[in-house]
């Protein structure tokens, strides 16, 4: 097996070449905490070529283990829930719903987070424990508070944190609530994905503070937004960009799509459209952040591929298909779910297609909007 120190040696040579380690203070930190204690009880790889996917465990004093700890890739830690490395033998096919980002990530955030000595930290989503260790070796452990949803999961980082003697105030509980005993705080954090960004977060941060999450959705396109939060109890900021994706939060995930709807239904019409919107990540997101209820899956039907839009709590719906260069959309319900993703889209396209970048998210306590 490697030596440890200079695989975590090569890590932070490789994570300084890529830009995620941008100031001393975060190398000095990120020098201090080795990954692979914090993955001790093992991580999931992928199956090649598995479909639908499956996963396979791999666990401390494999050979693989410890090299897999070193490399700049989000690693699986817990499948269906309650599943980790050590529960089976073999392969695995149930979604992931726990894992350790890669690293080149979780600094990148950590810097773009902006803190300063003494500030306070609330993090959300406590996940192995390694992005608190790097908090807690930068500010200490009396300015750091971490919320994690899973009972497990945050035993599992206590401990490892503990083997560090890293002692930061660790909470078990509904990440979105934020953690109102340690408000308020300079800085929140979340290692999940929201769909909507909680009021609590807010409320809990001193104005002026900053909160640094992963705007996302059920359409899978999300960003990083960084967030002054203002004395009227609001907050708005950019967008980073980065095609940034983390697992949404388990209180946001969306409900069971069900018994589809019938397909063959509906008003057809042509859009404006000459491309899929839903194949672009960026597109994506506009369409997204106009029909935010909306899911997507792409079936075969009468020897074409469809891509199909469903809003299960309204019942509506909304299907498009390429006819030549031409695409035509079929949809039925309560709300025209392409009409207003259309809407969205053909202003997009007015104004030149403007990246991510350039699109700022502003959340009220009546709900949070997407300009650019």
């Amino acid at each position: 097996m490697k030596d440890p120190e200079e695989l975590h040696r090569l890590l932070l040579k490789d994570l300084f070449a890529k830009g995620a380690l941008r100031t001393p203070a975060w190398r000095n930190a990120a020098t201090a905490v080795h990954r692979h204690d914090f993955l001790r009880g093992g991580f999931f790889r992928q199956v090649p070529n598995s479909q639908p996917s499956a996963w396979g465990p791999v666990v401390d004093g494999w050979p693989e283990w410890l090299e897999g700890c070193y490399t700049d890739e989000s690693l699986v830690t817990q499948i269906a829930g309650t599943i980790t490395p050590t529960d089976i033998r073999g392969e695995i096919m149930r979604e992931p719903t726990s894992s350790s980002t890669l690293p080149s990530l979780v600094l990148r955030m950590l810097e773009d987070l902006l803190v300063e000595p003494e500030m306070n930290v609330l993090e959300i989503g406590t996940g192995t424990g390694y992005s608190t260790a790097l908090l807690t070796a930068r500010l200490g452990d009396e300015h750091v508070t971490s919320v994690e949803y899973d009972n497990d999961v945050a035993a599992r980082a206590q401990e490892a944190l503990g083997r560090q003697e890293m002692y930061p105030w660790l909470a078990c509980g509904d990440g979105l609530l934020g953690y109102a005993p340690r408000a308020p705080y300079d800085r929140v954090i979340a290692t999940c994905g929201v769909r909507t960004v909680p009021q609590a977060w807010i409320e809990q941060t001193r104005p002026g503070g900053l909160i640094l999450v992963c705007a996302g959705g059920w359409l899978n396109a999300s960003e990083l937004a960084r967030l002054t939060v203002g004395e009227d109890g609001t907050a708005s900021g950019p967008l980073l960009g980065g095609n940034v994706s983390f697992m949404l939060a388990r209180p946001h995930l969306p409900p069971p799509l069900g018994l589809l709807p019938d397909l063959t239904e509906g008003d057809e019409r042509k859009t404006a459209l000459t491309a899929n919107p839903l194949t672009d990540w960026a597109s994506r997101f506009v369409v997204q952040a106009a029909i935010p209820s909306a899911q997507r899956l792409t079936i075969e039907r009468d020897g074409r591929t469809e891509e199909v839009l469903v809003d299960v709590s309204s019942g509506s719906w909304a299907a498009l298909y390429a006819d030549g260069d031409q695409w035509i959309v079929r949809q039925a319900g309560h709300e025209r779910l392409w009409d207003a993703a259309e809407e969205q889209l053909i202003r997009w396209h007015a104004d030149g297609q403007p990246p991510l970048t350039h699109f700022t998210l502003t959340v009220t306590p009546e709900g949070q909007t997407f300009t650019w």
